[in-house]
């Protein structure tokens, strides 16, 4: 069975077959995802190797982690498990409040003789 891995400290100019290639070296790689921020599409620094089998997988920890790829040095272990998160606010709802959101500071007037 196939097991994730979690590699962090990716510098931005590594790519997923770069990143495919290393860790080849220890085992079989079945995918070398890197993590794309959507704003600005560039890498996020970390991303995802799945290994073949768990002893790949652990020698591919042992060869990699804390070890310097692209200039970089990587954080490399078993990925955990996605947390649920909670869903995202719509951004046009401020405060959850339905009526648009503005409040308060009255009007007052501006008349230099009041």
């Amino acid at each position: 069975m196939a097991k994730k891995l979690y590699v962090g400290g990716l510098s931005y100019s590594t790519t997923e077959d770069t990143l495919k290639d290393a860790f080849a070296q220890s085992g079989t790689v079945e995918t070398a995802t890197i993590i794309i921020d959507r704003m600005s599409g560039r890498s996020k620094g970390f991303g995802f190797v799945e290994m073949a089998t768990d002893d790949e997988a652990q020698a591919a920890i042992e060869m990699w982690n804390g070890k310097e790829l692209d200039g970089r040095t990587l954080t490399v272990n078993e990925a955990r498990p996605m947390e649920a998160r909670p869903p995202r606010r719509d951004f046009n709802d401020r405060g959850g409040n339905s009526g648009g959101g503005r409040g308060g500071f009255g009007g007052g007037r501006r008349d230099s003789n009041w």
